[in-house]
């Protein structure tokens, strides 16, 4: 362990551990009932569980054993009465350990170390780099894309809560913390409807006003400040993107009217900033010249806001010239005097121009291609046999559309679809070009996918000359990924896609997406399939002279694309375009990862830091050499059969839908989105999305997407000889690290004492099996890997959290099974206990503080 490392850890052991264990006594003051008697009831129960799963007992033993020794409740009611209290208060746990965590974060980082801008402009200065920097960042730039996917189980007045108490503690303010534990004492975790799209939209807003829009600013002013010349106007380097509201994937409540909605609310809000922040200015530029100026522009952003029909009277020059003025006044008359301030906010605006972040569209290709036919069917815009004719026909006739379509003449998803796309116009005219200018193809497969989105907006009324509109493509399973670069060929050999390009200034980008990749084809291959992905769609756009760039579709957990993400970047190496680091930052990760101004602007300069040293400072270890490209595919093929073999095992679905909390997940109301593609009542694996299949093995404390078939991977290579060559590749590959760290913390999130009665289980025995030899292998390989005995030992603080997270819910993952257990006995008696919905909810509560514990993990 470094220096640095052992610092951070004491850091966290005082400002964390110690206060968790001080701050925690508060709870017995919180408006419960009989709170005080299930606190010290909960911590009994902990050690009960600890003790119990040492014995290797049950979840349904423990609790029996627990109530018959140390209460007087009899009857099943009363029992889960009291469970109930237990969840309440262990979720309250996790809240204050989330706050110490936010509160502690500048002391536990370092701020100024390892992947930040002073540690970039040390090496930029000592290798003499700066107009290497200067060139780099003329193109180069950071896009965080906000999405309402469903991992974010806290509401909206919780992480509020969590924001204030952090403060609060920062402040060591003993009075305000005790406040804010009542507050959250009556406040509840479960939402008893499902948010709309617009909704979500809100509660992520509210981060791009209280987290980004301050931490972006004092990134590029520190980066001006640093270097003036390498940081232009027309580049911001940091740039955010926004999906609810626009993301339609499987999402049937998201509508033209609701897209409309939430590009007039980011619009709004950050009018609303900046007006904030011209208020601020007024206060101090209090001088002759500039006075004037300043209420000029107060007035213009007010009327903007409140006053009716003066909405279109606004552009981004209108907010950043008289700036200027005002910045050229401070200089020449007034030494400079508060410039800072001023120069802050000009950024700002060219960050964030009038639209804050831009909308995304997103659909699936498949509700292209039923618009489409549904279209030839009553009009005569296109032939009625469209659907059969073959795909170089298809795409002759979508590039030969002269007229539009008659939205008249439809309803539902025809008609929405068409509107949308005709209403991306109308938001480009209030909120700039780049406020929605991206039209995502989910589940693309062919050419003729990106030629259907494009044949649409012809038939909405746009005209090829004016299509100012990237289309993008988002290949996801392994399949797709692998035909990536033969499909981008196909597009950039067509005259008509490569006229479209050049006036997309001959840029294209190409989303890959980590969860389906990984539930498709395991960690392992999923992983390994995106990188070459991205290498063989560089080396075919570079054939074509296009500037590609990747927008990963990241989730929280290492099984879909989260954990160390800024390493993956920085691992990348020569053959894999490098323009720009894009990607979706999901729900949980939101709050986690960007909660505050110190871990936003931490986290967001990482990943500036990535992509810059990987061009400026790439050492050869970076790029890997084709005999290691070749180890890994072996590596990935090894592992991709060995995740087949248990996805293919005939009752795989049955032991998650029915030992996990998989099927109560549309029930948790966190998400507008529906928990499966398909609307038929039967489970399949196909519809099954990605996120509540990797939550709910989270949440089994089985962690499957995280590391199966890579112990069965590197024992084959093993017994093929090819260990020195694992090792050499491990030392030398950031990439190959990278992933194997990533293993790591699923792993050090697993407990299997949780499920192992299910061991000798007659149906679900052999699968408990497979998975936990499984677990043991990789733990095993991993160790003779890294010639450490402990999982994440080189992470000490993330170590440590997890460990003392795991231990805080450890009996809430044991009620869970427990509610589990008895709602299967009454579903198999076929009875109508009124106890069955009791434990059902029970269920979905424990959901919230398992998968918030984790912060990760779905």
């Amino acid at each position: 362990m470094n220096y640095q490392s052992s610092q951070g850890l004491q850091q966290f052991k005082n400002l964390v551990g110690i206060k968790f264990q001080l701050y925690n006594s508060l709870f017995t003051s919180l408006p419960f009932h009989r709170i005080e008697k299930t606190g010290i009831l909960l911590s009994l129960l902990l050690t009960y569980c600890e003790d119990g799963y040492k014995r290797k007992e049950s979840p349904e033993k423990i609790i029996d054993d627990f109530f018959d020794k140390h209460t007087t409740n009899a009857n099943e009611r009363e029992r889960a009465d009291v469970l109930f209290r237990f969840v309440q208060y262990v979720e309250r746990q996790i809240v204050l350990f989330d706050a110490l965590e936010d509160a502690a974060f500048k002391d536990v980082n370092d701020m100024g170390g390892a992947g930040t801008l002073k540690h970039l402009a040390s090496e930029v200065i000592q290798t003499d780099k700066e107009k290497e920097l200067a060139e780099k960042l003329k193109n180069y730039s950071v896009n965080l894309v906000l999405t309402a996917h469903p991992t974010q189980f806290y509401p909206g007045a919780v992480l509020g809560i969590i924001n204030d108490l952090s403060k609060a503690v920062i402040d060591n303010n003993a009075g305000q913390i005790n406040t804010y534990m009542q507050q959250l004492g009556k406040t509840p975790f479960l939402k008893k409807k499902k948010p709309t799209p617009y909704d979500e939209a809100i509660s992520l807003i509210w981060y791009l006003e209280n987290v980004f829009y301050q931490a972006a600013g004092k990134i590029v002013s520190s980066l001006k400040d640093q270097f003036p010349d390498a940081v232009s106007d027309n580049n911001p380097v940091i740039k955010m993107g926004f999906w609810p509201g626009g993301d339609r994937d499987g999402n049937p409540f998201v509508t033209s009217d609701i897209t409309l909605k939430v590009a007039d609310a980011l619009r709004g809000a950050i009018i609303k900033c900046y007006y904030l922040d011209v208020r601020r200015l007024k206060r101090r530029l209090t001088f002759k010249e500039v006075d004037t100026i300043v209420a000029d522009l107060e007035e213009k952003l007010y009327n903007n806001i409140f006053v009716p029909d003066h909405k279109a009277d606004l552009k981004p020059s209108d907010i950043s010239e008289p700036l200027k003025q005002i910045r050229e006044i401070l200089i020449y008359k007034h030494n400079s005097l508060f410039l800072n301030l001023v120069d802050n906010l000009i950024n700002k605006v060219y960050v964030f121009g009038l639209y804050f972040a831009r909308l995304d569209v997103r659909q699936d290709s498949s509700i292209h291609t039923k618009v489409l036919q549904a279209i030839a069917d009553k009009e005569d815009v296109l032939p009625k046999n469209f659907g059969q004719l073959h795909d170089s026909e298809k795409i002759k006739l979508l590039t030969e559309i002269r007229n539009a379509a008659d939205t008249g003449l439809y309803s539902d998803i025809v008609k929405d679809t068409l509107v949308t796309i005709a209403s991306i116009k109308e938001i480009q005219k209030l909120n700039g070009s780049a406020g929605c200018d991206r039209y995502i193809i989910s589940q693309c497969n062919s050419a003729l996918n990106v030629w259907e989105v494009y044949g649409l907006f012809l038939l909405s009324g746009w005209k090829k000359e004016h299509l100012d509109i990237d289309i993008v493509p988002l290949f996801e399973t392994v399949d797709d990924l692998q035909h990536a670069a033969g499909v981008m060929k196909e597009l950039y050999a067509n005259k008509i896609y490569k006229s479209h390009l050049k006036r997309r200034s001959n840029k294209q980008t190409i989303m890959l997406g980590f969860s389906d990749g990984t539930k498709d084809g395991g960690y392992l291959m999923a992983n390994w399939s995106i990188y070459k992905a991205k290498e063989e769609l560089t080396k075919i756009s570079d054939e074509y002279g296009i500037d590609v760039v990747f927008f990963d579709g990241r989730g929280g957990p290492p099984a879909r694309g989260g954990g160390k993400t800024h390493k993956f970047y920085a691992s990348m190496g020569k053959n894999i375009a490098n323009r720009e680091i894009q990607l979706t930052v999901q729900g949980q990760t939101v709050s986690s990862n960007f909660g505050t101004v110190d871990s936003a602007q931490y986290n967001i300069e990482q990943l500036l830091h990535a992509g810059v040293s990987n061009d400026l400072f790439s050492s050869k270890e970076v790029t890997l050499q084709h005999d290691e490209e070749q180890l890994f595919q072996e590596l990935a093929n090894e592992s991709y059969h060995a995740y087949s073999e248990l996805k293919n095992h005939p009752y795989f679905m049955r032991y998650l839908n029915e030992i996990s909390p998989l099927r109560f997940y549309s029930e948790t109301n966190i998400a507008s989105r529906p928990s499966k593609r398909n609307s038929s009542g039967r489970l399949e694996f196909k519809d099954l999305r990605a996120i509540p299949y990797v939550g709910s093995w989270s949440q089994l404390k089985q962690n499957v997407t995280g590391y199966y078939g890579v112990g069965k991977a590197l024992q084959a290579l093993d017994k093929k000889k090819k260990w020195d060559e694992i090792k050499h590749l491990y030392n030398n590959s950031l990439f190959f690290r990278t992933l194997m760290d990533n293993c790591e913390m699923a792993m050090k999130k697993c407990f299997f004492p949780l499920t192992e009665h299910f061991s000798t289980h007659p149906v679900y025995g052999e699968i408990w099996t497979m998975i936990y030899n499984e677990y043991e292998l990789t733990l095993k390989y991993i160790f003779k890997l890294t010639g450490r005995s402990e999982l994440m030992s080189d992470y000490p603080v993330e170590q440590l959290s997890i460990q003392m997270r795991e231990r805080i819910v450890l009996p809430l993952s044991t009620i869970q099974q427990y509610a589990i257990t008895r709602f299967q006995e009454i579903e198999k008696n076929l009875t109508n206990s009124p106890l069955k919905e009791v434990y059902e909810k029970l269920i979905i509560r424990s959901s919230f503080g398992i998968i918030n514990a984790a912060r990760n993990s779905a």
